[in-house]
């Protein structure tokens, strides 16, 4: 079985291969195509023996060509990843389709595993009613791909389809063959760099696409096989699933550090969602229209239907039909009109926090109303009998709403705790409450904040007259409340503080809310999860007594029990991971949930994690299922919020088949660490151990990357870090102050530069240290490792992860961007300092593991990683060339700018999880 899938990957390389090659010889020349053919097999032939000596000759030899060869090379090597993605791709489809979407991963599995473990029905069924799993989108620039191409790709992935399952005729084939020809050569004639950044409102319209052409058909088909399987591993139970699974995005309401995201964007992007869901319901409810032709002579229809019909009628001032003998189609008809005229009014309607407000009628303002107008539909099919259908269409529908609402997307907010501080600052002053809110401690600023929160007094008047900053957080808050009243109470909600220190962070969010309308307390109201984010070591370990102040406090008590009790908590692993190197950070986080976790016990509320996670190793990537089956036993309870960034979103949305099983096996992770086993839970050596092993590594990465006074000029030489800020992969700037710092560099643009110059240094520096010491203090250490790494899941996932990532690096070729620092000495003293603690790295982890070389036992990974490499190789071998012509002036900025900026492209593309 493997070798024929193998057979066939290779068999979709060799095809668009040849077709690139075809397109490259007829649009760009002989020469151009024997020029890659030349560079390619150089490649090939230092992988297959390395050597420094001659990589600086290949680089030389690149030096030679002009700018116009090597952005051609660049196109050839580049649209040839993207290929290869694509069967990848098309290999994992096929590997679903052979095993039917079941396995170790799927649904069932996990239900089968839970009921062993002796779960009774009722009890999983009270777990899924209380359960939330939200994926939420957001814009971290790590997609380096344009739009148009990403377009492309899965055209072209659905010629592949066609070529697998379409007609077998000859004439068929080649239609089909024609087709990705063409898809191949269009591609090689399209810019892959972005003219223009793109706006908020773009990233915005990105995402909403892939939503609309893969979930919307997606997520009825995994909600089926949920309960499929849940009926099966219980047989008679006939439970139906809740709507746990739901999705969020950040995009457009992720303000922090991001001067374009303003309250009127906010609005718009809950409007593009609207638009989007109300468009697609229209299309659903046309054609349900027409499959439910059902006739009142035939069909028993009940007086619910009829009178709901009638209401209806009433309601929108719309006549009786002539053919009034098919009231399924009727109603449909009814709801198609509610759903124009919601659509209209979404887009004509311009939310104002001070206007009176009576909605139109029939407009549909949340999911209740469509719900309930389908559900009569629905129980009317059941009642009279007509089964299939009601178990067909309708329930998809169904569940659509219950899932999307008439939002799409629920919209989180998030901002920085500084801008907080200085609003409410001016607010006390000019309100007389103080005149110094930013000199006062953190202990006086809770107090004067839960003195205010205590009162009833307003503090803001209606017209505005504080800094444009403060002016805008307050209308933030004011944007909210019109938002839920006037365009859908389901759109928000959520509120993230980024770089929460104190417990008077969440306070001042609570006060801003209170003063908006979105947090009455004396009528019993709050619409709105205010959630810390913890990101750095201090934050982290310092976190549950941040939390035990609030939960002591009655007003912040009075808030949670207005929400269900229920504190949701967002942790974050690229800053954490920035700041403290790759083990500690991950096990900070680990800890931090442990004691959270511990603390809402004790005061009787739910905590909820919501994990910041990227798509590289270190800003918390690797395998989603895996990375929620390491979190600690008890600590996801059903309930799990996680970000999807950048190019993952592609990854795993790209394509439906691969989508579907991805939230299946996301679900599949979630049971199954929400019923943990004995087996899973840690001993408390291997607790003692981490303890250890991840101070030690913290001190190794913290004497290096903050210490060593020689490193950031070597990562400024040595990466494209710099030449990163100027690719337009995203709205948001790459610091978050002009200052040059490490501290002030955003997260995505340190580990996306340090995987361009193939150090990948963030995904695994200072493990190896620390398990060096480990290892040298106790005789027995490696035998402990060992057997945490076969039962702790925690261990096992970051020993993968790191293993990963090692493999992808590549000390030569990094050795290379060392070359472009200015001070040869200093860069090998720096590369020196790398490559010791790579090679102490990699000799642990396969010591760990039990392996001769990385990724021996995962050879699946590890062949797909060597399959690039010949053709990743020559692009950092040309961006080595350009950024040494740029940055010494040497030809057209412009033209080297994009030069440089295509080449970062083309090498993401090839190493995958980069930012």
């Amino acid at each position: 079985m493997q070798a024929a899938a193998q057979k066939a990957l290779g068999s979709d390389i060799r095809l668009l291969g040849d077709l690139l090659g075809y397109a490259i010889r007829r649009l760009a020349g002989e020469d151009a195509y024997q020029l890659v053919e030349e560079v390619r097999g150089a490649a090939k032939e230092l992988r297959a023996n390395p050597s420094l000596d001659e990589a600086r000759r290949l680089r030389d030899r690149l030096g030679q060509l002009d700018l116009s060869a090597l952005r051609g090379l660049i196109r050839a090597f580049s649209v040839f990843f993207d290929l290869i993605n694509l069967a990848e791709q098309q290999a994992r489809v096929r590997a679903l389709r052979t095993r039917g979407g079941g396995g170790s991963e799927s649904a069932e599995a996990a239900i089968r595993l839970i009921r062993d473990r002796g779960t009774a029905v009722g009890e999983l069924a009270d777990h899924l009613a209380r359960a939330i799993v939200v994926p939420v989108f957001t814009a971290h620039p790590s997609e380096a791909r344009r739009r148009t191409v990403l377009e492309k790709l899965a055209a072209l992935a659905g010629h592949l389809d066609r070529l697998e399952l379409g007609p077998p005729s000859v004439a068929g084939q080649a239609d089909t063959l024609r087709a990705v020809a063409e898809e191949v050569e269009s591609y090689w004639l399209t810019d892959t760099v972005r003219a223009a950044r793109p706006t908020v409102l773009d990233e915005v319209k990105q995402v909403l696409g892939l939503v609309e052409t893969r979930l919307l058909d997606v997520v009825p088909r995994v909600y089926r096989r949920v309960e499929a399987a849940l009926n099966r591993v219980y047989p008679g139970a006939d439970r139906p699933v809740p709507a746990f699974l739901r999705f969020g995005s950040w995009i457009g309401g992720d303000r922090d550090g991001h001067p374009n995201v303003t309250h009127s964007v906010t609005a718009d992007a809950v409007r593009l969602g609207q638009e989007t869901i109300l468009r697609h319901y229209l299309t659903r409810v046309d054609e349900l229209g027409r499959r439910l032709s059902h006739s009142d002579r035939f069909a028993a229809v009940g007086p619910e239907l009829r009178e709901s019909v009638a209401a209806d009628r009433l309601l929108l001032k719309v006549a009786a039909e002539t053919r009034d003998h098919e009231p399924y189609r009727a109603k449909c008809l009814l709801i198609a009109e509610k759903l124009r005229r919601t659509l209209d009014y979404v887009r004509t309607h311009a939310p104002d926090w001070a206007a009176e407000f009576a909605p139109p009628a029939g407009v549909y303002l949340g999911r209740d109303g469509l719900l309930a107008d389908l559900r009569v539909i629905e129980s009317d099919l059941r009642r009279s009998g007509a089964t299939a259908a009601a178990d067909g269409a309708v329930k998809d529908f169904v569940r659509l709403v219950d899932v999307f609402g008439v939002h799409l997307l629920t919209l989180d907010l998030r901002q920085h705790s500084g801008r907080h501080e200085q609003a409410v600052a001016e607010v006390f002053r000019a309100a007389g409450v103080c005149a110094n809110y930013l000199d006062l401690s953190a202990d006086e600023r809770f107090d004067a904040l839960a003195a205010e929160l205590a009162g009833t007094r307003p503090l803001i008047p209606a017209r505005l007259a504080y800094s444009a900053d403060a002016c805008e957080v307050i209308q933030t808050f004011r944007t909210m409340v019109a938002v839920l009243e006037q365009q859908s109470p389901d759109a928000l909600g959520t509120y993230i503080i980024s770089s929460t220190t104190t417990p008077a962070h969440l306070l001042e969010v609570l006060l801003l809310a209170r003063e908006a309308g979105l947090y009455r307390p004396a009528d019993g109201v709050s619409r709105i999860d205010i959630v810390p984010l913890f990101e750095a070591l201090e934050p982290l370990q310092t976190a549950k007594a941040i939390l035990a102040k609030l939960f002591a406090l009655p007003v912040y008590r009075r808030q949670l029990d207005l929400r269900g009790r229920l504190q949701e908590v967002m942790i974050g692993y690229s800053d954490s991971n920035k700041e403290s190197g790759f083990l500690q950070s991950a096990w900070a986080l680990y800890r931090a949930q442990e004691d959270l976790t511990e603390l809402g016990r004790a005061e009787g509320i739910a905590v909820q994690f919501f994990h910041g996670r990227g798509g590289a190793v270190g800003r918390g990537g690797g395998p989603a299922n895996r990375a929620i089956l390491a979190q600690p036993p008890g600590t996801v309870d059903g309930r799990l919020r996680v970000t999807e960034q950048g190019e993952m979103i592609a990854d795993r949305y790209g394509h439906s088949a691969i989508a579907e099983r991805h939230l299946e096996q996301v679900v599949n992770a979630v049971l199954r660490t929400s019923f943990p086993d004995d087996a899973s839970r840690p001993e408390p050596a291997w607790v003692e151990a981490l303890d250890g092993l991840a101070t030690a590594a913290r001190r190794h990465y913290r004497e290096f990357v903050y210490d060593d006074p020689e490193f950031l000029p070597y990562f400024e030489q040595a990466t494209c870090v710099g030449e990163i800020a100027e690719l337009k992969i995203g709205s948001r700037p790459a610091r978050r102050s002009a200052t040059r710092s490490i501290e002030q560099l955003r997260a995505i643009p340190w580990v996306f530069s340090w995987m361009q110059s193939r150090h990948t240094l963030p995904g695994w520096f200072g493990l190896g240290s620390a398990v060096r010491e480990f290892l040298a203090a106790r005789p027995a250490g490696l035998a402990m490792l060992r057997e945490m790494y076969r039962r702790w899941p925690f261990w096992t996932t970051l020993i993968d992860n790191a293993q990963m990532i090692l493999a992808k690096a590549d000390l030569v070729i990094a050795r290379l961007y060392a070359d472009l620092v200015d001070d040869s000495a200093l860069a090998a003293r720096v590369y020196g300092r790398i490559e010791a603690e790579y090679r102490a790295t990699a000799d642990a982890v396969c010591s760990i593991t039990e392996q001769a070389t990385l990724l021996e036992r995962t050879p699946i990974l590890k062949t797909s990683i060597e399959r690039r490499n010949p053709y990743v190789d020559p692009l950092s071998f040309i961006q080595l060339v350009l950024l040494k012509r740029l940055r010494a002036g040497d030809g057209p900025r412009e033209e080297l700018v994009t030069a440089v900026l295509e080449s970062i492209n083309g090498v993401a593309s090839g190493l995958k999880n980069t930012g």
